[in-house]
């Protein structure tokens, strides 16, 4: 590096090699779209001047109106007083020229993901802001080091990643290069912090953390929508439900923009290589077409007007209207055969709580294990389940009474001789599900109805070992039964339209979502969760970010309910491992290869809360 540009801390605001971080009071925001407007919003709430600045003086105008709409809106829930509002709007100022930042300690660009446009902006900011003046990107899909090193003083250029939206989002990424002065981080990391953010610091890649890991997920589940595999409201219900995601990933890319998660993944796919990375047809067709989601009144699915969503009521596009790919609202599926008694097999966690739910939906119910104390220890993990409803209010005591009496444990197999439902829930291993189904054809009456739990298995492999593969079928529950609301119903190649629709209306009976999908390796949430596990593993395995910080990034940036190594620890190290195999199997894709560390950590007997210890430590159960 030239000694010019060697980083000299004092230059930088407020800052000295003896002091610490100390506010940044003027900034200057370049591109008022919905992201700039937002960070404007929470600048001068935050008590910053802020320099609006935008060439299209109707953004400019527009995003003054935003302000005022809804600094509005926190008078009238009472999280602003009328004054403090006044002294919000007062600090902020709109201009369209870039030689308003002249006075700025930082200017935060956020203009569209295009890197020519921000090289302009940055040449051009460079010829006005002062010499100590910090200049921050917004990208989560360009390089940040290559727009520092091509700029005059790269020690002073820095990544500063918000979410949408702005005011809601708690998560901020904060990325440096190799030439960033560290003064720079601190006083922008400082900066967050005053914003009421959590920041997290991080180098310079593609979608950094929190879009790295979640626009793999996307395209995945673009893919698996244009293959056909599932309709996109069945994708959709399903990881919200199976996950408790927030929003559907079809939804969610509708949101964010289709033609701005295509850009992301060409990013990352340039920089890994790899396939899972390589933006789906289907994304760019659609943003060919102008079909980009929200924005454009149609992406995925369709829109009663353009806009985006986490504006204003009035701004419109955050509902969706029906198309010609809505399904026909059909209610309860009617036909298919009549069940009354159900079995469960098994005497573990899922089958207890199958049972259970089967019991408390009226149910006839024989739950059979090997031996009658183990199927009556099961059913007294049931009492125990209810009573807690019953502590709880969620259920009545004479509910829980007729569920329990409806229970009949068993030691065999045998007492499924006149059930109409058989469902299994015993080990995820072929060899005894499928010598379970030989025993099931062998034992249940014609006409019953045989399904699996499994999770990561072929379903066609257990219909095979029957007389009758047109009666099985696969009930994919997830745990805890009782809770989740979420069945994956999977079809095999032989299984009868009849069976399909008898499956159906018991969901719809026992009070859970159905989706449809074929029998393949991890069905719908398996096969889109569990990529997404292992890639956060492989972040760490490459010294990119602590488990900590992508657990903060993914809660606080991507709005899921656990972190991905919170939610490795409590499904199992050696349960994700068997699963990431069985689908690097099937689909033969370098990319879902199971990282060499948790096959490490499984090795060595770290499987998470189960054993006490795997990517974090915990209390043994």
């Amino acid at each position: 590096m030239d000694p010019q540009s060697t980083p000299d801390l004092s230059t930088l605001p407020g800052l000295s090699t003896e002091a610490s971080a100390l506010p940044l009071s003027t900034v200057a925001v370049v591109g008022l779209g919905t992201m700039g407007t937002g960070i404007a919003e929470v600048l001068a709430r935050a008590g910053r001047e802020v320099i609006g600045i935008d060439t299209d003086e109707a953004a400019a105008r527009k995003a003054a109106a935003a302000l005022e709409a809804a600094t509005a809106r926190a008078v009238r829930r009472e999280r602003l007083t009328e004054r403090e509002r006044r002294d919000v709007l007062a600090r902020f100022r709109t201009f369209t020229d870039l030689r308003a930042a002249a006075d700025a300690d930082l200017v935060i660009e956020v203009v569209p993901e295009d890197y020519a446009l921000k090289r302009q902006v940055f040449d051009e900011l460079e010829a006005v802001v002062r010499p100590d003046a910090i200049l921050a990107t917004g990208t989560n899909a360009l390089s940040v080091t290559r727009l520092a090193a091509e700029s005059r003083r790269p020690e002073r250029v820095l990544g500063l990643h918000f979410f949408h939206p702005v005011p809601a989002m708690k998560l901020v990424e904060v990325v440096s290069s190799v030439l960033t002065a560290p003064a720079a981080v601190a006083a922008v990391t400082q900066l967050a912090r005053d914003l009421g953010k959590d920041p997290i610091g991080l180098g310079d890649r593609p979608g950094f953390v929190a879009d790295g890991l979640l626009f793999g997920y996307l395209n995945q589940a673009a893919a698996m929508y244009e293959s056909r595999y599932a309709t996109r409201e069945d994708i959709d219900a399903a990881m919200r439900l199976g996950c408790g995601l927030p929003m559907g990933p079809l939804e969610l890319l509708d949101l964010i923009g289709v033609d701005t998660a295509r850009t992301v993944l060409e990013a990352m796919y340039a920089e890994s290589h790899d396939r899972l990375h390589a933006p789906a047809p289907v994304l760019g067709q659609l943003a060919e077409a102008g079909l980009t989601g929200r924005k454009a009144g149609r992406g995925f699915y369709t829109y009663d007007a353009p806009g985006w969503g986490h504006l204003p009521a009035d701004a419109g596009g955050a509902t969706v209207v029906p198309d010609a790919e809505t399904p026909a609202a059909t209610g309860t599926p009617v036909g298919g055969r009549a069940v009354a008694a159900v079995g469960v097999a098994g005497s573990g966690t899922m089958a207890s709580g199958i049972a259970e739910v089967f019991a408390r939906a009226g149910y006839r119910v024989v739950l059979a294990a090997r031996g009658l104390e183990k199927a009556e220890r099961a059913k007294a993990r049931i009492g125990r389940s209810m009573a807690r409803s019953v502590e709880k209010g969620r259920l009545t005591a004479e509910v829980r009474d007729a569920a329990l009496a409806s229970i009949t444990p068993a030691g065999s197999l045998d007492a499924f001789a006149d059930v109409d439902l058989a469902v299994e829930a015993v080990a995820e291993d072929l060899a005894v599900k499928q010598e379970l189904f030989r025993a099931l054809d062998t034992v249940c009456k014609p006409g019953t109805v045989l399904a699996t739990t499994t999770s990561s298995l072929p379903v066609i492999a257990c219909a095979r070992a029957t007389s009758r593969p047109q009666d099985v079928i696969g009930m994919h529950f997830f745990n805890p039964a009782p809770a989740m609301k979420l069945v994956e119903v999977v079809r095999t190649v032989l299984t009868a339209d009849e069976v399909h629709t008898t499956v159906r209306s018991v969901c719809a009976k026992i009070r859970k979502h159905p989706v449809d999908c074929g029998d393949r390796a991890g069905f719908i949430v398996n096969a889109l969760l569990f990529p997404y596990l292992n890639n956060a593993v492989k972040m760490v395995e490459q010294h990119y970010a602590s488990p900590d910080d992508i657990d903060t990034a993914m809660k606080l940036g991507g709005g899921y309910p656990m972190g991905p190594f919170e939610l490795l620890d409590v499904v199992g190290l050696d349960v994700s491992l068997a699963i990431e195999k069985v689908l690097h199997a099937e689909f033969r894709d370098p990319g879902l290869a199971p990282s060499p560390l948790l096959e490490h950590l499984v090795a060595a007997g770290c499987l998470g809360r189960k054993t006490g210890r795997g990517f974090r430590e915990h209390a043994r159960r």
